[in-house]
């Protein structure tokens, strides 16, 4: 079985939140699954997340998806490629590329992982694909009313043997490792207020370093506070308008976070270290968008519901739908729905050790083998051969 992989590989390092971990994540999947992988040499798939629609978008792709389909029909006289598996944005898509593609026998599956988080409904640009991967159980309704092919399977991580046993101790604290934003001050603060023991890894947590919630609006221009709510309703329709004036005008009052709570921030090996040697390691599934409001934010199942389990975490996450499907909940993984709980949840988490022990070993069994990439690219092969 021989894939071309396209995971946002790049030639430099871009202006863009975190992206290449994804490519160890499918090499390593693919060849746990006995697959041989191919990749486009020289080319830059992240560049195009750069551009806004228009000349240079289209010159990106028109540059880019001729190396592809040229690359692409030199292998086929070599050895036939079976499938191409990417992850790509739908402006990164130029559909007649996909096309040519399956019309020389080649089946395109793309991953997305963002989809709650970025689409109202699925993208035109999708529906050209022999399959999509959906890892959120929320996006399967919006997949299932567009009648696109798709498959419901995790997200894929994957992590190095080394990795993949219990550790033998507990050397920190309950920890959440990530970014503050203003979703995570509020649940934290209110939790911490609700009794709760643990500390905060990761940036934007000391003081300070919050922006203003509520930013001043008199002291800005008519023009440009009338273009950006113009802005706003072209974009994410009157439902973004509403949440955006009423995040502005009933912003979320979170308790201060005490300094004694926030760590310094962690290199990769002591975030691997952390997230497999903390006492119990925290989730948080809610994120900002435009289209909820603060007050009733959208949650999913985040990379971490995988990636924790898989290091041997003892891991108690923010619940959401779909995340039993994924364990069981109360004997591999813990999850709670509010502050309280949250706080309640520790607190009974730091009385068992034993309890901690079996947690790990049940939660990183069921994660390496149930919800492994290699499973998930076996399900596709099954779906397309």
């Amino acid at each position: 079985m021989r894939v071309l992989l396209s995971c946002l590989q790049s030639l430099k390092q871009h202006p863009l939140p975190a992206y290449d971990f994804w490519r160890p994540y499918f090499i390593g999947g693919c060849q746990e699954a006995g697959i041989e992988y191919l990749e486009v040499p020289e080319i830059d798939w992240v560049e195009g997340l750069i551009y806004s629609p228009g000349i240079e978008l289209e010159k990106w792709r028109d540059r880019l998806w001729d190396k592809v389909l040229a690359f692409v029909r030199k292998e086929q006289d070599r050895q036939p490629v079976d499938f191409f598996l990417c992850y790509l944005y739908p402006k990164q898509v130029e559909v007649s590329a996909i096309i040519e593609l399956q019309r020389m026998g080649i089946p395109c599956v793309n991953f997305f992982c963002d989809n709650v988080r970025e689409f109202r409904k699925v993208p035109d640009e999708y529906r050209h694909f022999s399959l999509n991967w959906v890892p959120e159980f929320e996006a399967l309704p919006m997949y299932q009313k567009a009648g696109i092919p798709h498959l419901h399977a995790p997200m894929p991580c994957w992590v190095p043997h080394e990795l993949r046993t219990v550790p033998t101790t507990e050397t920190d604290p309950p920890t959440f490792i990530g970014s503050a934003d203003i979703l995570r001050r509020d649940l934290f603060g209110h939790a911490l207020q609700s009794g709760a023991d643990f500390n905060l890894r990761g940036s934007g947590w000391q003081a300070g370093a919050e922006s203003p919630i509520n930013s001043d609006l008199g002291s800005r221009p008519v023009p440009e506070l009338i273009a950006n709510q113009i802005s706003t309703l072209r974009t994410h329709g009157m439902r973004g308008l509403y949440h955006k004036m009423e995040n502005h005008l009933r912003p979320l009052q979170h308790p201060v976070i005490p300094e004694t709570r926030i760590g310094s921030f962690l290199s990769k090996s002591e975030y691997i270290r952390v997230t497999r040697e903390a006492m119990v390691a925290i989730g948080v599934n809610r994120v900002p968008t435009a289209w909820n409001s603060d007050h009733h934010p959208l949650t999913y199942s985040r990379l971490r519901d995988v990636e924790a389990p898989m290091m041997g975490a003892c891991y108690l996450t923010e619940w959401t739908p779909g995340l039993e499907e994924l364990y069981d909940l109360g004997g591999e993984i813990e999850s709670y729905r509010t502050p309280d709980e949250l706080a309640a949840k520790l607190s009974e988490l730091k009385r068992d050790s034993a309890r901690r022990r079996l947690m790990r070993e049940r939660a990183q069994k069921r994660a390496l083998t149930d919800h492994s990439v290699a499973n998930s690219l076996g399900r596709i092969c099954k779906r397309l051969f």
